[in-house]
């Protein structure tokens, strides 16, 4: 319990987004924050914890960072503009029933009836929070929103499958996919918004804080999370992302709740709660052993798992890296075909955001 309550704290933070976005960062600049958020986290964490990928880990790096960081934030953001009114919060909120769809070919776990209904009342709930009666769709923008919930998931899980090198903390991990993403984002930010505009002191403290404790800080603890828990579990807590953004709201920017969000509160922490308890295996972290074998692989340390000496599909992550151009990414499809083309070249087997604040901004 103290592992999900210290995970918690990531969705918690990404609902501050929201608030720092409007408050204290310049407008119309989504790309920019984005990058500026994963970027420099990125190579900070590099420096601090002096460890680079190897092996395969260069193009699984590059996978996990395009799905969890740059596609996903990219995505994010043109949901959130093209979707006023919190719709792209309610298709964020998919993403643990995404997750647990894809947890049952790559990590074995069971997609159970509490995992659809604890999917289905989160859903719900966040759309009681965020929902208003002037939101209207945009197909672009949900197609977006639908795939950014898929690359989100999909990372998810391709994290808990592939875990970490032996010897290879949360921090560095995180950092490798911070600096992938960040990198993605980096030339698309220029070429689709131009030269940064001149920052004050005000901007500069907002793009601190999502740099440091909304991003950096708050991917390390998920990352460590999906490490230690089953990735179903772990894709449930960012339920509360969307929670944290109303609240903070609430108190920080005087936004009214009433009693209708104050039930999609209850019902989006309920979701949370009774997706903690999964139907299917328990998580554990491996190590491998000298063959692909799964039966050969052994329950071990929770903070290490198998090095993996790949060096010919770094390639790979060139082609991925497109889909960042491509609302209509299928995120979920991509990372099957990247992890089966690399277990076909023999790597050894692995183991088995964000919502958009209030105003349809993200928030995350």
């Amino acid at each position: 319990m103290r592992t999900v309550a210290l995970t918690a704290l990531a969705p918690l933070a990404w609902g501050s987004t929201y608030a720092v976005t409007t408050e204290l960062l310049p407008a119309d600049r989504p790309l920019l924050t984005a990058t500026l958020r994963a970027l420099p986290a990125g190579l900070v964490l590099l420096a601090v914890t002096r460890r680079l990928p190897s092996g395969s880990w260069w193009w699984r790096s590059a996978v996990l960072g395009t799905l969890n960081i740059g596609v996903f934030f990219a995505l994010l953001f043109v949901a959130a503009y093209r979707l006023p009114g919190g719709v792209a919060a309610v298709l964020g909120a998919i993403q643990p029933l995404l997750a647990a769809g894809l947890a049952v070919p790559l990590l074995g776990e069971r997609f159970g009836r509490r995992a659809l209904l604890a999917g289905t009342v989160g859903v719900f709930g966040v759309a009681l929070v965020v929902l208003r009666a002037t939101a209207r769709l945009d197909a672009i923008g949900v197609l977006a929103g639908l795939a950014g919930a898929g690359a989100m998931a999909a990372g998810t899980v391709l994290t808990k499958r592939w875990g970490r090198p032996e010897g290879v903390g949360p921090l560095a991990l995180t950092g490798w996919q911070l600096t992938a993403g960040g990198l993605l984002l980096l030339p698309v930010a220029a070429l689709v918004e131009g030269a940064p505009p001149a920052l004050s002191g005000t901007n500069l403290l907002g793009y601190g804080y999502l740099a440091v404790a909304n991003t950096a800080l708050a991917y390390w603890v998920w990352f460590r999370g999906i490490g230690r828990l089953p990735a179903t579990s772990v894709a449930f807590l960012g339920l509360l992302s969307p929670v944290s953004a109303a609240v903070i709201g609430w108190a920080a920017l005087g936004q009214s709740l009433n009693a209708v969000q104050l039930l999609g509160m209850a019902l989006a922490l309920s979701s949370t709660l009774l997706g903690q308890r999964p139907a299917g295996r328990p998580a554990t972290t491996v190590i491998a052993a000298s063959t692909t074998d799964p039966a050969t692989l052994t329950a071990t340390d929770p903070t290490i798992t198998d090095p993996i000496t790949d060096p010919t599909t770094t390639h790979r992550a060139t082609a991925i890296t497109a889909t960042i151009l491509a609302p209509v990414t299928t995120a979920p499809a991509l990372a099957l075909a990247a992890i089966r083309e690399g277990e076909a070249r023999g790597a050894d087997l692995p183991q088995g955001g964000g919502p958009v604040g209030p105003g349809g901004r993200a928030a995350r």
